[in-house]
């Protein structure tokens, strides 16, 4: 898509060679054939998509963006907008459970202001900002068509710039009040399936705060009349700038060639788009876990893509992405120095 700077031909395709030596190596481990499931397919996966049987995962990295969305002024939420600069700046001072989780995988965290509501100057957070938040959706679009292709390219320079650092896989991440509204509202119309059966009570709504939810993001579908044949347009009107550079992002795997973990439903919504604008961006995804909001199976299975973790979890910031880097050490470990049947003298 010349808007976005990228056409089909710069994305990566999938080497079913490599992929096809993975499988044939897996089978020659000393284990019943297939008994890893998920985490074989995972490290086939990703040497398909990287084309290289040597691949490793060793140097990793989480992009947690940060944005705030217009939408939380219509009581959608339990928490106020201003969180999102409070959590931010927690991101970037290594506080929050991302941060935590990220030590014990080894990765580090980047936190990205892609738009909170009040520009810090603090060491530790990336500013890549377009704007102090998004419009409100229930009074019109959320972004410009030209801020969501700047938001996308953010995305893609950022999975660039760690690429060029030695980083070998990515996790894709987001904090911002207001954020399942606005994810619910996409995965709506990506999905064809009705606003009551995509959108769920993020922070504790109670009955009648996810009714008013729901009200909300089914006004803002009916004011925008978003083309759903067009993903930029979709994501203009209803979406928000993290869940903008989280597309980029997906993108930016395809374009560079390195893999990038889907976290909850947000990062599913952006990966989704990213793989209805260009469907080669599927090639690098990584799906990690299926999270509690009531869209997660869904978004998955239209990304074609199988979770390694099923936890319940619904904390973003990348959390579900950097739970599944262990799973994958795990896999690859086994992969590479388990004992063959041939080391064995087993026929």
């Amino acid at each position: 898509m010349s808007e976005l700077g990228i056409n089909a031909e710069d994305l990566v395709r999938f080497d079913e060679e490599s992929a096809e030596q993975s499988r044939k190596h897996w089978d020659e481990v000393a284990k019943p054939l297939g008994s890893l499931g998920l985490l074989e397919e995972a490290v086939t996966r990703i040497i398909g998509a990287m084309s290289d049987t040597d691949y490793t995962i060793d140097k990793r990295a989480v992009l947690t963006l940060c944005a705030a969305n217009g939408v939380v002024e219509q009581g959608v939420t339990m928490t106020p907008g201003v969180v999102t600069t409070i959590l931010a700046k927690a991101l970037a001072q290594n506080l929050l459970t991302v941060n935590r989780m990220a030590a014990v995988a080894h990765a580090t965290v980047y936190t990205v202001d892609m738009g909170i509501s009040d520009p810090l100057s603090l060491e530790g957070l990336i500013d890549r900002r377009i704007g102090p938040g998004t419009n409100d959706i229930s009074q019109g679009p959320a972004m410009s068509r030209e801020q969501a292709i700047q938001a996308i390219k953010v995305g893609i320079d950022l999975v660039c710039d760690l690429k060029n650092k030695g980083y070998k896989i990515i996790c894709a991440g987001e904090a911002g009040i207001g954020n399942t509204t606005t994810s619910s509202a996409l995965a709506s119309l990506l999905l064809q399936r009705d606003v009551e059966e995509v959108t769920g009570r993020g922070v504790g709504l109670t009955d009648e705060g996810l009714a008013r939810k729901v009200f909300i993001i089914n006004k803002a579908i009916e004011i925008n009349e978003p083309n759903v044949s067009d993903p930029l347009d979709m994501l203009a009107k209803l979406g928000g700038f993290d869940i903008a550079g989280m597309c980029g992002i997906f993108l930016g795997g395809a374009r560079y060639r390195i893999p990038i973990v889907v976290d909850g439903i947000i990062s599913s919504v952006a990966a989704l788009i990213a793989m209805r604008l260009f469907p080669q961006a599927q090639t690098t995804m990584i799906a990690s876990h299926q999270s509690a909001e009531p869209a997660a199976a869904a978004l998955l299975e239209a990304l074609d893509l199988k979770p390694l973790i099923c936890a319940n979890m619904r904390v973003g910031e990348g959390t579900g992405a950097v739970a599944a880097l262990p799973l994958l050490d795990m896999a690859f470990e086994v992969y590479r120095t388990t004992a063959t049947y041939s080391d064995l003298d087993i026929g």
